[in-house]
């Protein structure tokens, strides 16, 4: 008899803590699940408290309501297979864990092996690491269940389960989002699959939260390494694909690797294993259509880093309950990519726009503000900053008598500004989108209080030539110059001063870019980034730069990450380091 397992895989975006409306989306998915027969559906890592869930695990009843939200699910569950991510207990301590349910009971749970704590990942510091692993069988199928790091050692749980006869594995994830990574999982799957001669099912969550975004993009390779199936990205969806499990039998046989089992590591051979029948062990006989083959289109690129900001931005908005946001407008090129990333997230409506110019700002910066806002769709309001701004100088003339004109007075126009953006949130609601990007986080290039207020940095993880390289990309895919091309073509400027450039400050960002990816993202020495034709000189000065910013960081509201090493969670520093690179 053919062998099809018909696997549901719901890349849910739950809410961090909200344990019963994670819950009630988990039952609903089961339903759905069920209605288009499926004989087993799962559910992402942590997908009832959320991820990660940080320090509500250490909270006893944290745990306890996690625990009885669980058995509601189990309890829900009629003829088929659920598969659902929880924090599991033994009284003694707290696990990562997957529950395996059918006909209203919890039949198994396989406890994380391998716990991350490396880049924003603090798992050692909450869980403990499960040691036990378990063959299912489902209707007639063998099944293992691992959870997003298991998957990553080429030997691991899922090795133990195929070496016990398991023909397909799932796991479960909540892994998130970093430019390139979708190529680099597809990677490992496939080899994970090809290895261990089975199915792989990677199921991954969507969403946002706080600084994370994770993408979905679940998919499934067969045992020769293929992809068969792959769900959307950047938003909810259910990927329900039927395994000839047949297959996997038959390439078992034609490969003698999985006979050499005794070559495995003697430490894995200790972890206990079990194979278990289920109550649904039995192969069933559905009288059911073969599914249609679902592959879709994987972005790249600009439009992966533009999808997972909007996400990203979407969800901070909207979990928080903020609803609404304000942006400083500028008629730059980074305000102008935050306002349309902000419209693409939440829609018109939910976006003001504020311009506030100074004795120094150009026509072309108040008239590219305005057309911005046009294109866009959102009221932009003009509030002059010029007699505030007279009214500091006037206070502080007695104060400043006998000094010149410098940095001081144009930190003032950045925190008026700040002042003015954050009384608007305080009258209307909301919160503010602060604007600016990762290389001016990077050298400091910002003014506490001024252009750092605000509730999120959009693009406080995007480089200054990727955000060039997005909003031209934007562009594209509008048909038309949504954001101006005057923006586009201008040398950036604050205009706090008269006829102020970024480059009297920087070195030109195409320079200064290439810089920083390599100190600050590859931790790369002064002499391996000269050595790749930077001046010596420019890159001391860089690096210094970085070094001395990081107490602003530090103050910086939190904002998307997209990199391979964002500041915040993800890079960690001390503010006070006597610490200096060397030439």
């Amino acid at each position: 008899m053919v062998r099809i397992l018909r696997v549901a895989l719901d890349q849910m975006n739950p809410v961090v803590g909200a344990l019963q409306g994670n819950a009630d989306r988990i039952i609903s998915g089961i339903r759905q699940a069920e209605d288009l027969g499926a004989d087993v559906v799962a559910f992402p890592e942590l997908a009832i408290t959320g991820y990660p869930p940080e320090d509500l695990v250490l909270k006893p009843n944290f745990i306890a309501e996690n625990r009885c939200q669980l058995e509601r699910i189990a309890a829900s569950v009629g003829d088929m297979t659920a598969i659902v991510g929880f924090v599991d207990t033994d009284g003694q301590d707290i696990y990562n864990a997957a529950a395996l349910m059918q006909q209203g009971k919890i039949v198994g749970v396989h406890r994380k092996f391998f716990l991350p704590n490396y880049s924003v990942f603090d798992e050692q510091r909450y869980f403990k690491a499960g040691s036990e692993w378990a063959v299912y069988t489902v209707r007639g199928v063998r099944i293992g269940i691992t959870i997003c790091e298991d998957i990553w050692y080429p030997v691991g749980p899922a090795t133990l389960q195929a070496m016990a006869g398991a023909e397909v594995i799932i796991n479960i994830n909540g892994s998130p989002f970093r430019a390139g990574k979708h190529a680099q999982r597809e990677r490992m799957i496939a080899t994970r699959a090809l290895d261990e001669l089975c199915y792989v099912c990677y199921l991954n969550m969507v969403g946002g939260q706080d600084e994370l975004v994770f993408e979905g993009g679940s998919f499934i390779c067969d045992q020769d390494g293929d992809r068969m199936a792959q769900a959307r990205t950047f938003e909810e969806d259910m990927l329900v694909a039927d395994l000839d499990v047949e297959a996997v039998f038959s390439a078992r046989l034609h490969d003698t690797r999985r006979r050499q089992g005794a070559l495995l590591p003697d430490d894995f051979w200790h972890r206990r294993g079990q194979q278990l029948e289920t109550p649904l062990a039995a192969p069933a006989e559905p009288q059911r259509n073969p599914l249609p083959k679902r592959c879709e289109e994987v972005p790249r690129g600009p439009a992966e880093m533009y999808g997972a900001l909007v996400l990203g931005t979407r969800d901070y908005v909207q979990k928080t309950g903020a609803g609404k946001v304000v942006i400083a407008l500028s008629g730059g090129i980074d305000s102008s990519l935050v306002a349309a990333i902000a419209v693409d997230a939440l829609g018109a409506e939910n976006v003001t726009g504020v311009s506030m110019p100074s004795r120094y700002s150009s026509e072309g910066s108040r008239s590219d503000a305005g057309e911005l806002a046009h294109n866009l769709g959102i009221p932009c309001l003009s509030i002059p900053i010029e007699d505030v701004f007279g009214g500091y100088l006037h206070t502080l003339e007695g104060a400043f008598q006998g000094r010149e004109p410098d940095v001081t007075e144009e930190n003032l126009q950045a925190r008026i500004r700040g002042n003015l953006v954050m009384a608007l949130t305080n009258k209307f609601g909301g919160i503010v989108l602060t604007t600016g990007n990762k290389s001016e986080m990077a050298v400091g290039y910002s003014t506490l209080y001024g252009d750092l207020a605000g509730g999120f940095a959009v693009i406080k993880d995007v480089f200054k030539t990727d955000v060039y390289r997005l909003a031209r990309w934007r562009n594209e895919q509008a048909g038309q110059p949504l954001i101006p091309e005057a923006v586009l073509v201008k040398p950036p400027s604050a205009e706090l001063r008269p006829g102020q450039l970024d480059q009297q400050s920087l070195p030109p960002y195409d320079i200064l870019d290439g810089i920083l990816k390599m100190y600050v993202e590859d931790d790369r020495s002064i002499e391996d980034i000269v050595a790749h034709g930077f001046d010596q000189a420019t890159v001391v000065r860089v690096i210094n730069m970085v070094d001395r910013a990081e107490y602003k960081r530090r103050q910086a509201p939190p904002g998307v990450k997209i990199s391979a090493l964002a500041f915040g969670k993800d890079r960690r520093l001390p503010i006070v380091n006597g610490y200096r690179v060397r030439v």
